[in-house]
């Protein structure tokens, strides 16, 4: 009898010797074992993870070591016998029954390069119902499910899709940004690499529902994997019938590409990443026209990003007014939640909004690793604001994030313990902005440069109290007069370690004098 034995390709499953590990069970165990590289189930700190097909269901192992494969083998790991290293059902870990997966919902199940594991697994169930409905009642599908994106702006995709939909064109795009260039986020590239027909599926709804012919999938260079998976994905889509002409015998015709970024963090920013695509140098474009009326070589064109597209199929299949009973508020669905940092269990985790930061840091996340208290968490990017522990009550909800002074992007969440220095964190997201910038506007070129200068008077104890003051009125200026949100949500972390941990400053400040 041959057991099914699942190892993850996934990018991060593999650096730490996910693939040696395959290899030594392909060696060892023979043709005892079906071995299917999935995707990584997100759990991180157990990569890498090998999980058994038993009676009982999937169980799991890890973190296991290729030498450690012989060892497992004897002790009956084929059969699901007990080991240290053994987990049991997957499914009953409380990493796994706390999520409510819709973007992941096969990650991890399934190889990601199988076609008949997508379907098997309720794939193409969204595209096949948006073919049975006129373009029109797809976007209000989207609308109605408050899809907003997952980008970081929050701005309702329904809106947009329509927006499109609503603009005349011979020629109209659907572009993916996946140049997922925020600190401590990962599930763009978990996705593209652990699902691709999901984002595949999602990008052709939406060419459907506006009327486009053509879509780009933007992957930063840093993803090779990324990038390998979705141009296989795609030529298996291709000769499915899921992409090209005739798609599912519908009549849509829809061509899919992946193009790579050279590794400006500005093309996360829509219009940079069109003209980077357009095959210019990546700078920010004036706004308006706005890229859904003038967008890719000045045609109508989607932007979205990989989480938004790929809620799109789970919306169709079970009705946007499924999709919009999750959450709260404003904020519907599930987000994908990141954790990383200094974090005892880090990984992606998928529920629905309203989770506090307390529940996901230190319930899921287990408190830092270094096991010292948590101090700060910063959310959304370098670009976020640090929160302090004193506001982990907060719901991951758009709109309670703002009211507190900080956004919740991309879902990712970087955790430091109280060894951190916040002035030595504040001066970090001038340089990044410094040296990121497009260049395109003045307050964010220059002001970032000089947001650096600033930070090392006051934290080198030079006329401290007024150099607080110019610091807050140069973040005002980067806020109110950047182009983009490169230079105007450069301040938000600034900000936030001025008003939380005012200390820091003044601290070094003092032993800057001291040490003279």
């Amino acid at each position: 009898m041959t057991t099914t034995v699942y190892v993850p390709r996934d990018s991060a499953a593999a650096s730490v010797g996910a693939s040696e590990v395959a290899a030594a069970l392909s060696r060892e165990a023979g043709e005892q074992i079906r071995l299917v590289r999935n995707g990584s189930r997100g759990m991180l700190w157990l990569e890498p993870l090998v999980e058994v097909e038993t009676e009982r269901g999937r169980v799991g192992y890890g973190p296991v070591t290729a030498e450690a494969v012989p060892e497992l083998l004897s002790a009956g790991m084929l059969d699901g016998a007990d080991h240290e290293l053994c987990h049991g059902l997957v499914e009953d870990l409380p990493w796994m029954r706390g999520q409510q997966r819709l973007c992941f919902a096969r990650v991890g199940l399934t190889d990601p390069l199988s076609a008949s594991d997508y379907e098997r697994f309720g794939g193409l169930a969204g595209l096949r119902r948006a073919l049975e409905l006129d373009p029109a009642d797809v976007v209000a599908e989207v609308t109605e499910s408050g899809l907003r994106g997952r980008g970081g702006a929050g701005f309702p995709a329904g809106i947009k899709w329509k927006t499109v939909l609503d603009t005349p064109g011979e020629l109209k795009f659907v572009c993916c940004n996946a140049d997922e260039g925020d600190s401590g986020t990962f599930a763009d590239r978990m996705l593209m690499e652990g699902d691709p027909f999901c984002l595949i599926e999602g990008m052709t709804i939406a060419a459907h529902a506006v009327g486009a012919a053509e879509g780009y999938i933007y992957i930063r260079s840093e993803y090779p994997d990324a990038v390998a998976t979705m141009r296989r994905a795609i030529d298996i889509a291709y000769a499915h019938g899921w992409l090209g002409e005739n798609i599912l015998g519908s009549g849509l015709h829809f061509d899919l590409f992946v193009r790579v970024g050279a590794g400006a963090y500005i093309c996360g920013e829509e219009t940079s990443m069109l003209e980077s695509l357009e095959g210019k140098r990546g700078m920010v474009r004036s706004k308006p026209p706005i890229p859904a009326i003038t967008g890719l070589f000045g045609k109508p064109t989607i932007v979205n990003n990989v989480l938004t597209l790929a809620s799109v199929p789970s919306i169709l299949s079970d009705g946007g007014k499924s999709y919009a009973e999750l959450g709260v508020d404003r904020s519907r669905g599930t987000q994908v939640f990141q954790l990383a940092g200094n974090i005892a269990r880090g990984g992606v985790f998928e529920t629905a909004f309203g989770i506090t930061l307390d529940e996901l840091v230190n319930g899921y996340g287990g408190g830092t690793l270094s096991g010292r208290p948590v101090r700060a968490v910063q959310v959304g990017g370098p670009l976020g604001s640090y929160v302090p522990t004193s506001q982990f009550h907060l719901r991951t909800d758009y709109e309670e994030f703002a009211a507190a002074d900080a956004m919740l992007g991309h879902g990712g969440i970087v955790v430091f313990d109280d060894t951190v220095d916040m002035a030595a964190m504040a001066r970090f997201a001038m340089e990044f902005c410094a040296e990121e910038s497009c260049g395109k506007c003045t307050p964010c070129r220059v002001g970032a440069v000089r947001g650096v200068e600033v930070i090392d008077k006051i934290t080198g104890g030079e006329d401290t109290d007024g150099n607080l003051a110019l610091l807050n009125d140069l973040c005002e200026l980067m806020t109110d007069g950047s182009l983009c949100a490169m230079g105007g949500l450069t301040p938000n972390p600034v900000r936030s370690a001025l008003t939380h941990f005012p200390d820091d400053f003044v601290s070094n400040a003092a032993n800057h004098k001291e040490a003279k």
